[in-house]
């Protein structure tokens, strides 16, 4: 009764889910940009504020710390991204004036949407428990929307236009928020249905349930899987994978491990329950769980050896954990089993990248341009086989371009420098403010404030220098 009720549960709950997407297919979702550039401006108006009152123009760092703390709020309020089902709009006024004095776009619409790329950090760590932010970046014809996870109008974004792209232009994380993000509430309540343990009763007894993990697959191992074990099975895959993406570690492999006993073969089902191992490794700093979430990884690839998607999504974990060379292996394992596909053959473009193989780069991306199912990949990919082929044929571009790189991996250090110098002349100014002692004081306001110039003009010349020279730029005589 438990697994039918089970069952019963999740074929409820993708109803209401195709309901609510049904609904809300002709609604407007918005989310506010990343605050971090609204807040350095406030930050820089107090600054500068605090500043000319100090050197007694009071009136001026009136007037500034008012105009900082009266609009930066406004603006940033006022920024965000809407997406009305057809494209995506940044409403910002800040972006929309810049956009029209430099003759940039500020719509892009959901066809001519190139890449999706989303990066997860570890915010806060709590018993078992490890709560991650997401940023995803959408890109397409030199625009990019950049946005942050911090609620439900994150989870609207996601569930509203990642079903509607191909799903070629997600990167692994896209595709698993796609499938998988819930309102963390929600994911507990399915948790406690399930009956899995609570995170502080299972890290008690983590070592116990790989024992137990370990010889119930061994009794199951000949055991022919029926078709409610199999709903079963996928059910627990299911929650697993939502427990992991809202943070739930310990309650995930839980899930992942009853499982395996289940469907101890499903190379689908080791790939994720390898890709939570690591995520917990990595909180927990564990190179021994690492190790076995890599083992775990191989025997997936053993398993899914014929599906040529699984081997491409396969290498693409790879790579991002640094496996470079595995990952050329999978990738080219996935091309030999269905031919050619655009995903396996960008995973080698973008190996062959890292390793400076540029004329394996320019082949890979022109056979990835021939299997591209959209326009928008399509325009990608012809995008990057022109770029790198200007770079093989035009030495004089390629030291521009490497100049232009060298460049602006210098600057993040150059800036990180002017950070930490600023800062250092704070403690200069409660000092000499504190013993009423004017030249410490001078001298720590003159240390911060030329820090923090240079720190503006560093981060402004590495917006500049993000984009990469023009391919028809010509030299004058």
């Amino acid at each position: 009764m438990n697994d039918i009720a089970v069952t019963n549960t999740a074929d409820v709950t993708a109803q209401k889910t195709s309901a609510v997407t049904a609904a809300d297919s002709h609604k407007t979702t918005s989310i506010r940009v990343s605050p971090n550039g609204y807040f350095a401006g406030l930050l820089l108006s107090a600054f500068f504020s605090a500043f000319l009152i100090y050197l007694e123009i009071d009136w001026a760092g009136l007037v500034l710390f008012v105009a900082g703390w009266t609009f930066f709020p406004v603006l940033l309020w006022t920024d965000r991204i809407v997406f009305d089902g057809k494209r995506l709009t940044r409403t910002g006024f800040l972006p929309r004036i810049w956009a029209r004095l430099n003759n940039f776009r500020y719509r892009l619409k959901l066809s001519d949407i190139e890449q999706v790329e989303t990066q997860s950090l570890r915010a806060l760590k709590r018993g078992g428990n490890v709560f991650y932010r997401y940023r995803t970046s959408i890109q397409g014809k030199n625009l990019k929307f950049a946005f942050a996870s911090g609620g439900e109008h994150y989870r609207q974004m996601i569930h509203r236009i990642f079903p509607l792209l191909p799903e070629n232009a997600l990167d692994n994380r896209s595709i698993e928020l796609r499938d998988y993000l819930l309102d963390p509430k929600e994911i507990l309540m399915k948790a406690q249905f399930a009956k899995i343990p609570s995170a502080e009763v299972l890290e008690s007894s983590l070592n116990n349930a790989k024992v137990s993990n370990k010889n119930k697959r061994a009794k199951c191992k000949d055991k022919e899987t029926g078709s409610e074990e199999l709903e079963k099975a996928d059910y627990l895959h299911r929650l697993a994978n939502e427990l992991r993406l809202s943070g739930y570690l310990l309650q995930s492999l839980e899930a992942f491990r009853r499982a395996l006993v289940l469907t101890p073969k499903n190379a689908w089902l080791i790939f994720d329950f390898a890709r939570c191992l690591h995520s917990f490794a990595g909180a927990e700093h564990d190179d021994k769980l690492e190790r076995r979430a890599f083992a775990a990884l191989r025997i997936a690839e053993k398993h899914g050896a014929a599906d040529g998607n699984f081997l491409a999504r396969l290498g693409e974990c790879y790579f991002q954990f640094g496996e470079r060379k595995r990952a050329r292996q999978v990738f080219q394992k996935a091309a030999d089993a269905e031919e050619e596909s655009f995903r396996s053959v960008r995973g080698l473009a973008e190996i062959a990248l890292r390793d400076g193989k540029i004329a394996h780069v320019i082949h890979n991306f022109a056979t990835a341009h021939r299997l591209a199912e959209t326009a928008a990949l399509r325009r990608w990919t012809q995008s990057e086989s022109d770029y790198f082929s200007r770079l093989n044929a035009d030495e004089d571009y390629m030291e521009l371009e490497i100049s232009r790189v060298n460049l602006l991996e210098n600057l993040d250090g150059f800036k990180k420098s002017a950070l930490r110098v600023a800062l250092f002349g704070f403690p200069a100014i409660s000092f000499g403010l504190i013993t009423e002692d004017n030249l410490i004081a001078n001298l720590g306001w003159a240390i911060s404030a030329a820090a923090i110039l240079v720190w503006a003009g560093l981060f402004a010349s590495q917006n500049l220098l993000s984009t990469r020279v023009p391919m028809d730029l010509e030299e004058e005589d």
